[in-house]
């Protein structure tokens, strides 16, 4: 199952980049062997400040057909990393070819986006910045494959 980070903003150089390089490496070297990835990251910018009804019309550009769609939310569901792990193996198992992540701008996402998306995701009730957003998932990203791979980096 092919994964997509679909976002709003670009990243530049800088540790943000280097830790979701890394853990993004790690994932798709992990999750091969469970048919995870690989991982392809697809950066819109609303350069015309139309707010979050234009980047939502650019996120859906970028999102795969047919692809279930996970959007991270303030409001969504905190789940512990294993259960994210076989929420991704129940859709993989489930035969889904393209899972795409959202991650929205400093606003969020738009409220038409987010119903059409088949899981909200929260990472607590925390508001975070959606670059270290974009960290926090790529990390959970790699967990997740490596809890699928019964490997010692997750641990109980």
């Amino acid at each position: 199952m092919r994964v997509h980070l679909c976002v709003v903003g670009r990243l530049r150089a800088g540790p943000e980049r280097d830790l979701i390089d890394d853990y993004l490496k790690r994932f798709d070297k992990t999750g091969r062997a469970h048919s995870l990835g690989p991982v392809s990251v697809h950066e819109v910018e609303d350069k015309k400040g139309g707010g979050m009804a234009a980047e939502a019309k650019l996120l859906r550009k970028a999102l795969p057909t047919g692809a279930v769609i996970c959007a991270l939310d303030e409001r969504g569901e905190v789940m512990t990393s294993p259960a994210f792990a076989h929420r991704m193996e129940r859709w993989r198992d489930t035969g889904a070819q393209d899972l795409a992540f959202v991650i929205g701008g400093a606003d969020g996402i738009d409220p038409s986006l987010r119903s059409e998306a088949n899981q909200l995701l929260s990472f607590g009730k925390m508001v975070w910045p959606h670059m270290l957003v974009r960290v926090m998932l790529s990390e959970q990203l790699y967990r997740a494959a490596s809890i699928l791979g019964n490997s010692p980096y997750h641990r109980v």
